[in-house]
């Protein structure tokens, strides 16, 4: 390159040999303008080659001719700006677009020098054609913005794990940004396993390629799971080079994929439950009410009595805990009404403030704006109690350490209304469409591992010491929940503690009643004809004593086809049927069909270990209004026995 000439210089390098030679063998395309009027004084071959015009067109021409329209603007402002003596000085590079004689706009690096010629100063300009390297540097910039839009964490990295190419999906999945990712190592930011990283290396140089599932990590240190696709990239030799990463976020789809998972397991043990249930129903059924028979008997002998009531304690404490098992396979039915939220609530917070210790702090948020939500308010409070019990017990199981300051105690008690859509419906299992109630319950204990969280609902699953928990806490709820149409999210993070939420249907009723009812006083029978139907014969002989030890008579049958025509035979003297739901031949439901199918008017109880929605509908449009819940005992069957022969025919 020629540069400025000195006061050495010859007065014109027009007649110069070396310059004719530099300018017109060179094969760049260059030209001499006068930097006053812009006219293009010289021009080379390679000039006339590019750009298309012939030396004598070049000739007529001003450096403005070879420019399109936006170009010359600006080499005007370039102009005007070059009069300031601050402005850089003419021997400079530049970036110009220049147009050819056939109109194709090139981009080109363009040099100036400031020479004499013919006695006069003027500009040499070399021109170098970059079209092609700005297009590729466009394209690449494209790309790069296509990268950006993707969804997924798109990373390049060489084979040491340093970090080339990082994309805006990246930054939305790491939370690292483009500058704070460029230059480090995969390992510092995103990965959790290092031998399973060099595993995936070694299967990528065979094979070039990998894919799989992985577990990684965030800035702010959050459980990552995604869907990783690893391409290897060579270099001009054929080596390996870099390493291209698209990772998609499956942490979402895996926690709704465990969702559905621990919904079908939970499915599948409240079936198993359920007929375990069924089963111990039958035999603590017989006990209780043969207990209430003996207490007359026993009267004058103490230690037998004692003893009896041991047994009925503990067949009582049995019927409790078959009760919650119940209550977590099939649901729990009760009164429904409309409940207001914030009242219970209200209740919940005074309890626990009153029982709970000191050290935690409770706060809560509960808008007085709150939908009300059609349920039975002593389940929900059984529901909102037990989740309130175990927040405290895992923020109390946090330790306390001697040296640091104590543990933060926080149990956190918020509600608000939400209407809830396709979409958290789409992510949520047993999620409906429409307005809830959300009671949300946030402790700062220790936290659960996935493994545990899989776990907590299951009958008899628990995490505390043997005898201070019988696992059937959250089962409950979770059976609560469902007979109520609503469901349950559960969030925890070891070290950050639990938050579960209880999403409950709103009522459609603007005001919440309570439920209330008097207790009907136990009347002896008057010799009343009753039809005990059950297909277990120890139950049928303790309804049979227990009734006619409290003044009735009764017939016995072991299932609905004997029950039928037992009752025809005897139609005119039977004043009530007391039938269990379960039996093999034929059960509760259809012996009741067939009752009014034929005529009778009788009133029915019916008696079951859990009695099933539909088959509630049922045997109400059947005309059955009164049931006995098993296992139950001698005061429960005699006091539902004298309300359904005391009411109108069913």
């Amino acid at each position: 390159m020629l540069a400025a000439a000195d006061e050495s210089a010859p007065s014109s390098l027009e007649t110069d040999a070396a310059f004719r030679l530099f300018f017109h063998a060179n094969p760049l395309p260059m030209w001499l303008f006068d930097n006053d009027s812009l006219k293009i004084l010289a021009v080379n071959v390679a000039a006339v080659q590019k750009y298309g015009w012939t030396e004598a067109e070049f000739l007529t021409m001003t450096i403005e001719d070879v420019r399109p329209p936006d170009e010359v603007r600006r080499l005007r402002e370039y102009r005007a700006l070059a009069k300031n003596e601050e402005s850089p000085g003419p021997n400079h590079t530049f970036h110009w677009k220049h147009l050819t004689k056939s109109g194709e706009v090139m981009n080109v690096e363009s040099t100036w020098l400031e020479i004499p010629f013919r006695g006069q100063i003027a500009v040499l300009v070399i021109n170098m054609d970059c079209t092609a390297q700005h297009r590729a540097e466009e394209q690449a910039r494209e790309q790069a913005a296509m990268l950006d839009f993707a969804s997924d964490a798109i990373v390049v990295h060489t084979l040491d794990e340093r970090i080339l190419s990082w994309n805006r999906g990246a930054e939305r999945l790491y939370g690292w940004t483009q500058p704070e990712a460029l230059g480090r190592c995969v390992s510092e930011l995103f990965v959790i396993d290092a031998e399973t990283l060099g595993e995936n290396l070694v299967t990528l140089v065979e094979k070039g390629e990998w894919s799989g599932e992985l577990k990684q990590r965030s800035k702010d240190g959050r459980e990552l799971h995604v869907a990783s696709r690893w391409t290897l990239i060579r270099d001009e030799s054929g080596q390996p080079a870099k390493i291209l990463v698209i990772n998609t976020d499956t942490t979402n789809a895996r926690q709704f994929e465990r969702q559905f998972l621990r919904a079908q397991r939970l499915e599948s043990i409240g079936t198993l439950a359920s007929g375990i249930a069924h089963d111990l129903n039958n035999i603590l059924s017989p006990i209780l009410m043969a207990s209430g028979l003996l207490h007359k008997a026993l009267e004058s002998d103490p230690e037998a009595l004692r003893m009896l009531k041991i047994i009925e304690h503990s067949a009582e404490r049995g019927s409790s805990v078959v009760k919650q098992v119940l209550t977590f396979a099939r649901g729990a039915e009760g009164q429904r009404v409309a409940v207001q939220a914030k009242h219970l609530l209200g209740e919940l917070v005074k309890i626990i403030g009153q029982t709970f210790p000191r050290s935690i702090d409770i706060k809560t948020h509960v808008p007085t704006d709150l939908w009300p939500i059609a349920g039975d308010p002593t389940q929900l409070h059984q529901v909102f109690l037990n989740l309130c019990v175990n927040a405290r017990d895992a923020i109390m199981a946090v330790p306390t350490s001697q040296k640091g300051p104590e543990p933060e105690r926080h149990l956190r008690i918020t509600a608000e209304n939400i209407d809830i859509d396709d979409h958290f419906a789409s992510m949520n299992p047993g999620a409906k469409l429409g307005r809830h109630v959300v009671v949300s319950i946030t402790d700062t204990g220790a936290g659960m591992p996935i493994e545990t969280m899989d776990k907590i609902f299951d009958p008899f699953f628990t995490t505390k010491e043997p005898g201070k928990g019988t696992g059937l806490g959250l089962a409950t709820v979770i059976g609560i929940m469902k007979s109520h149409e609503g469901f349950l999210t559960v969030q925890s993070e070891v070290g950050k503690g639990s938050t579960f939420r209880v999403f409950l249907p709103a009522s459609r009723s603007a005001s919440a009643d309570a439920a209330s009812g008097n207790v009907d006083p136990i009347e002896r029978g008057n010799g009343e004809l009753v039809l005990v139907v059950d297909d277990e014969a120890p139950i049928r002989e303790a309804l049979v004593s227990t009734l006619e030890a409290s003044g009735y008579h009764c017939f016995t049958a072991e299932d609905g086809s004997d029950a039928l025509a037992v009752y025809f035979s005897r139609r005119d003297e039977i004043d009530l049927i007391v039938t269990d739901l379960a039996m093999a031949q034929m059960d509760g439901v259809k012996f009741v069909r067939n009752l009014r199918r034929l005529g009778g008017t009788v009133p029915v109880v019916v008696s079951s270990g859990h009695i099933q929605k539909n088959s509630m509908q049922d045997l109400v449009a059947l005309g059955v209004r009164h049931f006995l819940e098993k296992p139950y005992n001698a005061d429960k069957l005699l006091r539902t026995v004298r309300r359904a022969l005391g009411s109108t025919a069913n």
